[in-house]
C-alpha cells in the first residue's frame, strides 16, 4: 500500500513535468488531461478493469475473464504463489509464506493503470479537447491497457493456485519487472499513434512555444523520479533483497542517464540545460522499469548511459519524419521502453534474480533477446493499431481535436474558463478588479506578460 501510494504521486508528478514544457496558455489543460486519468481509471478499474486484467485467463492469454469485476471475491482474499520442494527446504502451498492481501494488490495495479493514458497526453498538448480525451481514456484502457496488462503482469498460479495467467508473462515468459511494456512502450506507441491522428498544432515546427515553467519540469522529475521507487522496488511485491536490488538499480540508472542525456547536449549544442536533466532521468526510469529485478548495478549503470544517450538523440525524429509528438513521448517513453526491454538479454543475469534468465553477457546467448523482442514490438504493434482506430473514430466524430480558434487564443480558457496565471490584480500590488488605474503602481513590467 504504501508503494501504491507513491506510485499514485507519479500522475501528479507527471502532470507538473508536462504542465512546465506547454505554453502558459495551455498549462491548465494539462493539468487536467492527466489528474483526471486518477478519477475515470479508478472507476473502471472497479467496475471491470481488475477483472479484465487479472482475473484467471479466458482463453488463449489474451485476457482475464472478470471474475473479480465488481472487485467481487477480493476482500479477505491473498495471492501469491505456491513453493516446489527442494533438497533443502519442504514445499510449500499456495499462496506461499509471501501472499499478500489481493485489495493492496490491486491498488498497486491500480496505479499503473492510472499513469499509463497519463504518459499519452504529452504528446497530443495544446490541441485535444478536454471531454474527448477523456472518453479516449475510457476507450483506450478498456480496449487496450486492461488487455495488455493481462499479457504483461498476470502470471499463472498468483490470484489462485489454479489460475491461468496472460501469455507474455507465463507462455513466452519475456522478462518485464515493472512495466517496460505494459506502461511504456504501451503509452509511446499510442502517443505516435495520436499525434499522427491529430495532426500538427498550428505553427509547428517553426513556432511552438518555449517550455513556460522549467521549474515546473524539474519539480515534475523529482516527484517522478521519488514515486518511481514504488513503481520498481514495489513490483518486488515483499520487502527484501529483490526490493532493495529493483530500488538500487533504480536509482544509479536514472543517475547515469542525466549525465548521458547532458553529455549528448554537451556536444551537440555546447550547453548542458535544466530540461535536458529532467528529461534524461525520465528517460533513465523509464528504460530500468523492465530490467530493475533482473540485472545488476553495474549493468544498470550501463542501461541507464545508454538510453540517456539514445533518447537523448531520438527526441530529434519527430522532425525528420514529420510527427507533432509535442512533449517527447515517444523519444523518452517507447524509444527508453524498448531499449530497457531488449537490454535484459544483453545483461539480465540469474545471479541477481533466480527467476529471470542470463542474457547474452551472462553465457545465455540471443534466446531471451528474442522472447524480449517478441514482446516489445507485438504491444508495439497492438498499441499503435488499436489507438490509431481509436483517435480516428473519435476524431471523425469531432469529439477530439480543438478550433484552430481556441488553439490559438488559448486552450485553457476554451476548455476549463480559466487560466493559470493572473498577471493582473494582486500581482500589480495588491490591487484587484475595479481599482482606478490611477491607483496602479508605476513603472511595473511582468516578464512574459505580453505572451
Amino acid at each position: 500500500m504504501a508503494s501504491a501510494a507513491l506510485v499514485m504521486l507519479m500522475t501528479p508528478g507527471l502532470a507538473f513535468f508536462y504542465g512546465g514544457m506547454v505554453r502558459v496558455k495551455s498549462v491548465l489543460n494539462m493539468l487536467m488531461m492527466n489528474f483526471i486519468c486518477l478519477a475515470i481509471v479508478s472507476v473502471l478499474w472497479v467496475l471491470y478493469g481488475f477483472g479484465e486484467s487479472f482475473s484467471s485467463d479466458a482463453f488463449g492469454g489474451l485476457i482475464g475473464n472478470f471474475h473479480n469485476a465488481g472487485f467481487a471475491d477480493t476482500w479477505g482474499k491473498l495471492a501469491g504463489y505456491a513453493v516446489a520442494a527442494t533438497d533443502s527446504s519442504p514445499a510449500v502451498a499456495w499462496p506461499g509464506n509471501d501472499a499478500i492481501p489481493v485489495l493492496a494488490f490491486a491498488m498497486f495495479q491500480l496505479m499503473f493503470a492510472i499513469i499509463t493514458p497519463a504518459l499519452i497526453s504529452g504528446a497530443i498538448a495544446d490541441r485535444v479537447k478536454f471531454w474527448g480525451w477523456s472518453l479516449f481514456v475510457v476507450l483506450w484502457v478498456t480496449i487496450v491497457y486492461f488487455p495488455v496488462a493481462h499479457w504483461v503482469f498476470s502470471f499463472d498460479g498468483f490470484m489462485g493456485a489454479d489460475s491461468a495467467g496472460g501469455w507474455i508473462a507465463s507462455k513466452l515468459k519475456a522478462l518485464d519487472f515493472a512495466g517496460g511494456t505494459a506502461v511504456h512502450i504501451n503509452a509511446g506507441a499510442a502517443g505516435l499513434a495520436l499525434a499522427i491522428v491529430l495532426g500538427k498544432r498550428k505553427g509547428w515546427p517553426k513556432d511552438t512555444g518555449r517550455p513556460h515553467n522549467v521549474p515546473f519540469v524539474l519539480l515534475g522529475a523529482a516527484l517522478l523520479w521519488f514515486g518511481w521507487y514504488g513503481f520498481n522496488a514495489g513490483s518486488a511485491l515483499t520487502a527484501g533483497d529483490l526490493a532493495g536490488v529493483a530500488f538500487t538499480n533504480t536509482t544509479v540508472a536514472t543517475a547515469a542517464a542525466v549525465l548521458g542525456w547532458l553529455l549528448v547536449e554537451q556536444i551537440r549544442f555546447g550547453k548542458p540545460t535544466t530540461l535536458g536533466a529532467a528529461s534524461g532521468a525520465v528517460a533513465g526510469l523509464v528504460a530500468i522499469t523492465p530490467a530493475c529485478g533482473f540485472v545488476t548495478p553495474l549493468g544498470s549503470i550501463a542501461i541507464g548511459v545508454i538510453a540517456g544517450a539514445v533518447c537523448a538523440l531520438a527526441v530529434g525524429l519527430k522532425y525528420k519524419l514529420g510527427f507533432d509528438d509535442s512533449l517527447d513521448v515517444v523519444g523518452v517513453h517507447l524509444v527508453g521502453g524498448i531499449i530497457g526491454t531488449l537490454l535484459i538479454g544483453f545483461f539480465g543475469t540469474t545471479k541477481v534474480n533466480s527467476a529471470g534468465a542470463d542474457g547474452l553477457f551472462y553465457g545465455g546467448g540471443f534466446a531471451q533477446l528474442g522472447k524480449q523482442a517478441v514482446a516489445a514490438f507485438t504491444v508495439l504493434a497492438f498499441s499503435f493499431v488499436i489507438t490509431l482506430i481509436i483517435g480516428f473514430v473519435l476524431k471523425k466524430a469531432g469529439a477530439f481535436r480543438v478550433s484552430e480558434e481556441d488553439e490559438v487564443s488559448g486552450i485553457d480558457e476554451a476548455q476549463h474558463a480559466e487560466s493559470a496565471y493572473d498577471f493582473g490584480g494582486s500581482l500589480l500590488g495588491g490591487h484587484g478588479p475595479g481599482t482606478p488605474v490611477s491607483l496602479a503602481p508605476k513603472n511595473v513590467t511582468l516578464e512574459g506578460s505580453k505572451a
